[in-house]
């Protein structure tokens, strides 16, 4: 079975990195395991400028995996190669109970939009038939999917689960 695949959208500033990071939360003390894609729009670097891993990066290695006591990071350089698409990062995690996914708003996979009132934008949701939920922090009208509170973290994990092990 793949692993099941969830995204939390929305404009910027909405909090989608709040509400995954308490997701993440609520499933782990679930005992589940779950992993995160974040993706943004500029450049990654976890590296430094002259460690040794980011000499062999600017020297042209492809990918450098830095690796330690507790972690490892894999740096792959995409170099001229367009950017990857999720499906292909997702294959490249270990095996989990659920993926988070924040951003990848144009990627078909099944969504949860973050609304703010003060952010005033329109609904993502209107227009995108992948997003099957809202959590929001005001009252939202005019949608034929359910609308979550922005901190009822517990209902929303619930709801989740649920489409994504249906």
């Amino acid at each position: 079975m793949e692993t099941p695949v969830f995204g939390v959208v929305g404009w910027k500033n909405s909090g989608k990195t709040t509400l995954t990071e308490r997701l993440v939360a609520e499933f782990t003390a679930r005992g589940l395991r779950v992993s995160m894609v974040k993706h943004t729009h500029h450049n990654v670097d976890v590296d430094r400028s002259g460690t040794d891993s980011y000499r062999h990066r600017l020297a042209g290695a492809q990918e450098v995996m830095l690796a330690g006591g507790s972690r490892f990071a894999l740096m792959h350089e995409y170099r001229d190669q367009p950017e990857f698409e999720l499906a292909d990062l997702l294959v490249r995690m270990s095996a989990c109970d659920l993926v988070l996914v924040e951003g990848f708003k144009k990627t078909p996979i099944p969504k949860l939009e973050v609304h703010r009132q003060e952010r005033a934008m329109d609904l993502l949701a209107q227009s995108d038939d992948s997003i099957l939920a809202v959590a929001a922090d005001c009252e939202v009208s005019g949608l034929d999917i359910p609308v979550f509170d922005l901190n009822d973290i517990s209902s929303i994990a619930d709801f989740i689960w649920k489409q994504t092990h249906a």
